[in-house]
């Protein structure tokens, strides 16, 4: 019998999940305090709503969003600019044996639910959803 392709993309770990969580705690105690000194950060609202690891736990990608949604690469920029400080009050909250190097992406999640509440509302779906 021949196997069955199991999918590229698994789940992530219950681990990955919870360090995952600290970290994204950890990263908005920092904004929400003003312990990252940058004119840039400071003029802005910033969330970070998810913090994805890699299976090794070396890697961490924390997604971004800017209220309002401006100036979001000023601030994943001034972020990066600061990586160093932030990985080191990182890895002393999260008790790992590496702290997880940190990369900063703008966080689209909330532009495509918008998307797709427009699609969802649009005369052509509205039609068709009328018809059953």
């Amino acid at each position: 019998m021949p196997r069955q392709k199991a999918s590229s993309a698994k789940p992530p770990s219950q681990r990955q999940l919870r360090v995952g969580e600290l970290i994204r705690h950890k990263l908005a105690e920092l904004l929400s305090r003003g312990d990252i000194h940058d004119d840039v950060i400071a003029a802005h609202v910033v969330t970070v709503p998810e913090v994805r690891l890699s299976p090794d736990l070396k890697l961490a990608t924390a997604y971004v969003v800017t209220l309002g949604g401006t100036d979001t690469e000023a601030v994943i920029e001034a972020l990066n600019r600061n990586k160093r400080f932030i990985r080191g009050e990182v890895a002393q909250a999260v008790n790992l044996k590496f702290a997880p190097d940190i990369r900063f992406r703008r966080d689209e999640t909330f532009e495509e639910a918008s998307r797709i509440d427009a699609l969802l509302a649009s005369a052509k779906v509205r039609q068709d959803i009328e018809k059953e």
